[in-house]
């Protein structure tokens, strides 16, 4: 036998001992337990305890929860784990300070993400955090109302250790372009500028950097470009004979290229785009408002209709997150953050969208963390946001997700992977959530990923019901903005200047070509009139002749006339009649 036989027939003696002692001590066990009396139950002391026989976790995972939410600092409340039933003595929870790291609230339609929405939007609020939030569906506008109490929302909220208060949260509502309700949000071509214009329009490299030429042409020229009829005036210049040479010694525009954007513009347009282009233009720092009580502004987008015209809604958020970038100094890690984005239906951001627009909102998701800003995204499926981005999210709030086909119940083990390990039957559990509750797992203040937690969250303080028509027209009435931004103005910009520029050199060529045509009829009738004459001089001559010659005898009474100097006058005198007339006719 050689020596790792031996080995492996020691180790098997070794557990079969250790098997047989087990048995006996099990045994022992029982036997004990059988002669010893039950000792009396004493009730549980800790909520967690109680709760956790009938729950995924036992007493040890669920300290480690409760634990892993015990910020020291401000936070966010979420809701209260759930473990079987409710347990309010383990709250969940988002730091603060960790908000700015941005995150994600995903779910089925009708499973709870609005009014997760709501519940941060409010707290943050109330912490001083300014807040942006695009309204698609109107159902968020509620946040400006006071909520209303009933016995099932404070037996809720009892259940998971909420002092229900009702609050509305300060708001001033905005639409986009004038559409709708709410102070009109506008930008300017020119400050929009050609690189994201390209990255919305679909562009290739060559036409955006032919874009770019425009750009810097107006730029140059001091023209104005205000809205998009100013930018297609500014194409059709250039390619017109008035225009086409001023690019030539930077690279020139073809009219094909030109043809191209021309056409991205009208489609554009097409889609409700022109509505947003133009003055008043918004000062995006509007959003970072404060109240004088200390309270956050919460910034609401009205944004009626327009699922329907998703490249306006990602044309508008990705300008206002570029010139927050722009304008925003670097700040670093803060308490809080300046200011909060959540952008509702997420996925209108990202359908259609180009590599090179993808690439645009990761870089600018990357980096707009530090100036103070947090992006919380809220679509039904994480699989709705890009990998690039979804990787930069540091908190996730997951309701139920539904797995009623063979895709659903892929993008179900792709969202599980992404979650880390628990005690938790992640694949069984996210099919299960009911109304209100949610995975949770957030960026604590160390930046570490806290425990995943199923939690069942806070109710909103203010309305869950829109807010009426006639509430938001008050709160657009007593604006102090609106007054600023409503009026269009339309002052002189790159469309009136080389228009009237284009007129006067058309005009120009009209008189040019007038004047040529004048010179070349004024020839003309000079060549018809000296034939004509010599013409005439030719009969006069014949006529002469005939008249000199020897008198035959023969004579009559016409050709004595025609002979004579009466008689000459008379010819001459027809002749020019009759060319006069058909030079007339010509004329």
């Amino acid at each position: 036998m050689t020596d790792a036989d031996a080995r492996i027939e020691a180790a098997r003696r070794a557990l079969e001992e250790a098997t047989a002692a087990l048995a006996a001590a099990e045994a022992e066990a029982e036997a004990s337990a059988a002669t010893e009396p039950e000792p009396a139950s004493e009730p549980a002391t800790e909520p967690a305890t109680a709760a956790s026989a009938s729950g995924p976790l036992d007493e040890q995972q669920l300290e480690a929860v409760r634990a892993g939410y015990a910020f020291e600092a401000a936070a966010l409340e979420i809701g209260a784990i759930v473990n079987g039933e409710a347990v309010p003595g383990v709250p969940v929870r988002i730091p603060l300070a960790m908000t700015n790291r941005h995150g994600l609230v995903a779910g089925a339609t009708g499973t709870g993400k609005t009014k997760t929405l709501q519940v941060l939007a409010e707290q943050l609020s109330a912490a001083g955090v300014p807040v942006f939030a695009a309204d698609i569906k109107g159902d968020l506008s509620g946040i400006a109302t006071p909520g209303e109490p009933n016995d099932k929302l404070l037996a809720r909220t009892r259940g998971i250790g909420q002092d229900w208060v009702p609050a509305a949260a300060p708001t001033e509502v905005f639409s986009l372009g004038g559409r709708g309700l709410g102070v009109p949000i506008r930008a300017t071509v020119s400050s929009f500028g050609p690189l994201m214009l390209s990255k919305v329009l679909g562009l290739n490299k060559t036409q955006e950097s032919s874009l770019g030429l425009v750009f810097h042409f107006a730029d140059e020229h001091g023209l104005a470009l205000v809205d998009l009829s100013d930018l297609r005036t500014v194409l059709q210049y250039l390619t017109s004979a008035e225009g086409k040479t001023e690019l030539e010694g930077i690279g020139g525009l073809s009219k094909q290229t030109a043809g191209v954007i021309l056409r991205e513009l009208v489609n554009f347009s097409e889609q409700g785009a022109d509505i947003f282009f133009g003055e008043t233009e918004i000062d995006t720092r509007e959003f970072l408002r404060v109240t004088d009580d200390g309270r956050g502004v919460v910034s609401l987008l009205e944004l009626p209709g327009v699922a329907s015209n998703p490249a306006l809604f990602s044309t508008f958020l990705m300008w206002l997150l570029a010139d927050l970038f722009n304008e925003l100094p670097e700040v670093g890690d803060l308490d809080k953050p300046k200011l909060v984005f959540f952008f509702d239906e997420a996925h209108l951001l990202f359908s259609g969208a180009s590599k090179a627009f993808i690439e645009q909102i990761t870089q600018t998701v990357r980096l707009i963390r530090s100036k103070g800003v947090g992006i919380f995204f809220v679509t039904q499926t994480p699989k709705d946001v890009p990998d690039d981005v979804l990787a930069q999210l540091g908190s996730r709030i997951q309701h139920q997700l539904r797995a009623h086909t063979p895709d659903d119940a892929t993008a179900l083990r792709q969202t599980v992977r992404t979650y880390p390990r628990s005690g938790y039957d992640l694949e069984a559990v996210l099919t299960q959530l009911a109304t209100g509750e949610a995975i949770v797992t957030v960026m604590n203040e160390k930046g570490a990923p806290s425990p995943v937690a199923w939690t069942r969250l806070r109710a909103p303080q203010a309305s869950m019901s829109p807010t009426p028509d006639e509430g938001l027209r008050q709160l657009v009435a007593s604006s102090s903005l609106y007054p600023r931004y409503s009026p269009v103005l339309d002052p002189q910009s790159a469309h009136e200047v080389l228009t009237a520029k284009m007129n006067a050199a058309a005009e120009r060529e009209r008189a040019e070509a007038a004047a040529a045509e004048a010179e070349k009829q004024a020839a003309k009738d000079a060549k018809e009139r000296e034939r004509a004459e010599k013409a005439a001089r030719s009969r006069t001559q014949t006529r002469t002749t005939t008249r000199a010659r020897p008198d035959t005898g023969g004579g009559n009474v016409v050709s004595d006339i025609l002979g004579s100097r009466t008689g000459q006058t008379i010819v001459r005198e027809v002749v020019r009649g009759v060319f006069g007339t058909l030079f007339k006719k010509r004329r």
